[in-house]
C-alpha cells in the first residue's frame, strides 16, 4: 500500500474528517535530507474534523502525529499540516 493511502486510511479511521487531502510533495524535496528516489517521504495534509473542536493548533498537530506515529518513524521524513474544524471551514 502506498504511504499516502496509509496516511489517508489512518486519519479517516481515527478522526472521521469531513475533508481530507493528502498531498505527496516529495518531488519538491529531491536531493534534500530524508528524500528517497522513489518518493513518498514529504507530505502535506489538509484535514478538517469535528475531533479538533476545542483543541489548540498544537494539540491538533499532536493528535495527527499520534495517529501517524508509525509512518513518522519510517518512510515519512516531513509532514506539513493544515488542521481545521468544520466551523473554521464556513465562509464569513
Amino acid at each position: 500500500m502506498r504511504v499516502a493511502d496509509r496516511i489517508e486510511r489512518k486519519l479517516t479511521d481515527a478522526l472521521a474528517p469531513t475533508r481530507l487531502r493528502v498531498i505527496d510533495e516529495s518531488h519538491l524535496h529531491a536531493g534534500h535530507a530524508g528524500a528517497r528516489p522513489e518518493g513518498e517521504t514529504h507530505f502535506r495534509v489538509e484535514i478538517t474534523t469535528p475531533a479538533f473542536d476545542g483543541l489548540s493548533r498544537v494539540a491538533r498537530q499532536r493528535r495527527v502525529y499520534e495517529v501517524l506515529a508509525e509512518e513518522l518513524r519510517g518512510p515519512v521524513h516531513a509532514l506539513a499540516l493544515q488542521t481545521r474544524t468544520p466551523a473554521e471551514e464556513q465562509p464569513g
